[in-house]
């Protein structure tokens, strides 16, 4: 069975004075299975951050359907959305503005298990200390606020926060777009290795084809709020169906 499921997803925003409504998601269905990567990739404003967050349920849809592990996630009260948000987290585009300036980085990484499992202070503090183990930092940092540290460093901190209850799905929405080259494949080094270790399912959300063909298992092309195109990476990668497909590998090759 999938984890994540889609139906005849559709997010439509309200138009301002003189626009027409947007359709920023347009009858999307897919489907992911446990363990697997699926890739998002499109040109910017085509939806892909708007589907993501509709997933998690971050922004309510127009109409249509998401299922996590058989169950309706647009349906829930506030009680069992909080408890399905557990298994269900978002590392996100901008590590700066996506952590608190004015929090250290252990009220940072350990703020969703103070929120939902009430622990004492040492126990917190114990749990900070492994997640930044677990993403490459040493503990040594925790006292610390997200200024003091660099871009890669500072995504790192965001990604500790995403595993902090455990979560068995993960959304990245361009977690390597703002960093440098070498930065950025460090960190796709690192969720390939969180993914082995904790058995996590990713969508994982780029408008670079590149680091989507090398991360993902399948892959999802996205154009004008609808996906033209999905299948298998090497699939999609030697043999696309779709005109646009094809563009955005050419544009890759030259």
């Amino acid at each position: 069975m999938a984890l994540v499921e889609a139906a005849h997803l559709v997010k439509q925003f309200e138009p301002t004075a003189g626009q027409p409504p947007l359709r920023a998601v347009d009858d999307v269905s897919f489907a992911i299975e446990p363990g697997e990567t699926l890739g998002l990739v499109g040109e910017s404003g085509c939806g892909k951050s708007t589907l993501g967050r509709l997933l998690l349920r971050l922004i309510e849809p127009t109409s249509g359907s998401v299922r996590y592990d058989g169950q309706e996630v647009t349906t829930l009260g506030a009680r069992a959305l909080r408890d399905t948000r557990r298994k269900m987290q978002i590392i996100f585009q901008d590590p700066f503005a996506s952590l608190d300036p004015r929090m250290t980085v252990a009220e940072i990484v350990s703020e969703p298990i103070a929120i939902h499992e009430h622990l004492g202070p040492a126990l917190l503090m114990q749990h900070a200390a492994e997640l930044m183990g677990m993403v490459g930092l040493d503990a040594s940092a925790l006292g610390r606020y997200p200024h003091e540290f660099s871009g890669g460093q500072r995504q790192r901190i965001g990604i500790a926060r995403a595993l902090a209850l455990r979560p068995h799905f993960i959304v990245a929405d361009e977690a390597v777009s703002a960093l440098d080259v070498s930065v950025a494949a460090q960190i796709v080094n690192l969720l390939q290795r969180l993914q082995k270790e904790m058995g996590l399912t990713y969508l994982f959300i780029s408008h670079s084809m590149p680091v989507v063909c090398y991360l993902s298992t399948r892959i999802a092309v996205m154009k004008a709020g609808k996906i033209v195109e999905i299948g298998d990476t090497e699939q999609i990668t030697t043999a696309p169906k779709h005109e646009y497909t094809k563009q955005l590998l050419k544009a890759v090759e030259g």
